[in-house]
């Protein structure tokens, strides 16, 4: 964030009545700057219009070449996952723009299927059944045979088997849980 941004430009968008953080967004400065200044001229937080949640979802996306869609909104962890917070819950935007491409609530976990890392365009994320559809056709095409049964470990495939995007590799996803956390806490009863 710049710190070069001119004084008048952010009062100027102070009187027309935008918020801090439009303000910060627009201009590219420091919000907490925005807000400095509208303490200083005494003016009064701007009023929030109230969006529908698919509305601010909106107003947080980005279009991309390609049909992708950036995430502009807040993220999280180390991952720097996408998340919007709307009416004090916190919703993940890949599964809002699922729900706006199926009409309906996505199972699991929702992930851009484009290989564009994050995206949210909703024609380009996949809830957990979906992906696994997606590959398994993949592995059809491409000829590959189905996963076995079970696992060398007899993990049932029909529960845990997973493939990788681009459909040649099937692994077992307990397993790779396993292979993560080796050690799992003792379970009381």
């Amino acid at each position: 964030m710049s710190r070069g941004v001119p004084r008048a430009d952010i009062v100027a968008m102070l009187g027309e009545g935008h918020s801090n953080t439009a303000i910060s967004r627009a201009l590219g400065c420091d919000r907490h700057r925005v807000a400095d200044i509208r303490r200083a001229l005494n003016l009064p937080n701007a009023v929030p219009q109230p969006l529908t949640l698919e509305q601010k979802w909106r107003s947080l996306t980005r279009p991309l070449e390609g049909g992708h869609l950036e995430w502009l909104g807040e993220r999280v962890g180390a991952a720097r996952t996408p998340v919007m917070r709307y009416k004090e819950q916190s919703y993940s935007p890949a599964a809002i723009a699922f729900t706006l491409q199926h009409g309906r609530q996505p199972e699991g976990q929702v992930k851009a299927e484009c290989g564009m890392r994050q995206c949210v365009a909703p024609a380009h994320v996949e809830d957990q059944p979906g992906r696994l559809r997606l590959r398994a056709q993949l592995r059809r095409i491409l000829g590959s045979r189905e996963p076995k049964t079970y696992c060398v470990h007899g993990h049932h495939q029909a529960l845990h088997a997973r493939l990788s995007p681009d459909g040649r590799t099937a692994y077992c996803a307990a397993c790779k849980t396993e292979q993560k956390n080796p050690h799992p806490a003792p379970t009381t009863a």
